[in-house]
């Protein structure tokens, strides 16, 4: 099975994402809005209930972290995807970091850039329109999220919420 691990931002945030997803991100149907602390990885159904267990450990570790986002960027040339750049700080750092080395699975191949995306797979005309418009446009959001999940993939391609972990001492 595929797994995963991501932090779901607010639905005010997952609404404003979701006008961009609808047209430019072909997963819109697949997952909602999320930040990416681990990136897919596969895992049996006895190693989830182990790596659940882990990411337990993980969240306790943690209080509630500050999710700051204020503009559009994109990993153009790399590829064509456009996202809601959220700013790093030390604690979203080192959860990342710790999830990652704990997990231990297979590692990625790019370095951890903390971000929601709302356009992939665009053609190089239509990234550079729909980047260039975005670009321009200011709007300032902040929250506080508590928790972050490990999900797995449905035979549709989907995702789901296999376990919940909140942060903070239970």
């Amino acid at each position: 099975m595929k797994f995963g691990v991501v932090i779901f931002p607010s639905k005010k945030l997952q609404d404003l994402a979701n006008s961009y997803r609808k047209r430019y991100d072909p997963h819109y149907a697949l997952i909602p809005p999320h930040l990416t602390i681990k990136n897919a990885f596969t895992a049996t159904e006895e190693e989830a209930t182990y790596l659940a267990t882990q990411l337990r450990e993980i969240a306790n570790n943690y209080s509630p972290l500050q999710l700051k986002t204020s503009k559009y960027s994109s990993f153009h040339p790399v590829n064509n995807v456009i996202y809601m750049k959220v700013e790093s700080t030390s604690d979203l750092e080192s959860l990342q970091s710790e999830v990652n080395e704990k997990l231990d699975h297979e590692k990625s191949e790019y370095a951890f850039v903390p971000h929601i995306t709302i356009g992939q797979n665009l053609s190089n005309d239509e990234h550079s329109d729909v980047y260039g418009s975005l670009r321009m446009s200011q709007f300032q959001h902040e929250e506080v999220v508590d928790r972050f999940h490990l999900l797995y993939q449905l035979e549709n391609g989907s995702w789901t919420v296999y376990e919940t972990f909140r942060l903070g001492k239970e």
